[in-house]
C-alpha cells in the first residue's frame, strides 16, 4: 500500500502551470456539476474558454468553483492530483484577454463557439501524491503552445 504525501505549494502550481485538462466542480440550482475543460494559467487565474450560455458561462461568475487536475499510473499504482478553489470571474477586460491570449490562450477540444473566458482566482492551491520516489513533472502531458 503507497503512501498519500500533500505537496508542497511550489510542487502543487508547478503541476497546475503544466497542465492542459482538468474539470471544472459548479453547483447550480439544480444540483452540483463536474465539466471536462482544457485549460491555461495566466497570472493568478486558471482560464477556460466556453459558450455564454453553457453551465459554466451561466453560472461562474461570482461563485466559489473547485478545479481540480490530475495524472494517474494504474501499472504503477501512484499519481498526483492539485486543486483550486476560488472565486469565478467572467473575463470581458479587453487588456485582460490579450494577456491571456499573450501568454497562452485556453483551447478548447470541442467543436462550437467558445468565446466566453472563464477564470478561477487561484485562492486556494492543495495537492496530493500516491508514492514516492518518481518525478511528478515527468508524467505532465506537455501541451503545444502555439497559437494559430
Amino acid at each position: 500500500m503507497l503512501q498519500t504525501l500533500e505537496l508542497t505549494l511550489s510542487e502543487s502550481e508547478s503541476l497546475l502551470r503544466a497542465g492542459t485538462t482538468g474539470r471544472i466542480a459548479i453547483s447550480t440550482p439544480e444540483g452540483p456539476h463536474i465539466i471536462p475543460v482544457n485549460y491555461s494559467v495566466v497570472a493568478d487565474q486558471v482560464v477556460v474558454r466556453t459558450s455564454p450560455y453553457s453551465l459554466l458561462g451561466t453560472h461562474a461568475a461570482d461563485t466559489v468553483l473547485a478545479f481540480e487536475t490530475d495524472h494517474f499510473d494504474h501499472v504503477e499504482q501512484r499519481g498526483w492530483s492539485v486543486l483550486v478553489r476560488g472565486k469565478g470571474e467572467v473575463i470581458t477586460d479587453l487588456g485582460r484577454l490579450a494577456e491571456i491570449r499573450a501568454v497562452w490562450p485556453p483551447r478548447p477540444w470541442a467543436a462550437g463557439n467558445r468565446n466566453l473566458h472563464v477564470g478561477i482566482r487561484l485562492t486556494e492551491i492543495t495537492g496530493r501524491r500516491l508514492g514516492n520516489g518518481w518525478d511528478l513533472m515527468e508524467s505532465v502531458p506537455r501541451p503545444v503552445r502555439s497559437v494559430g
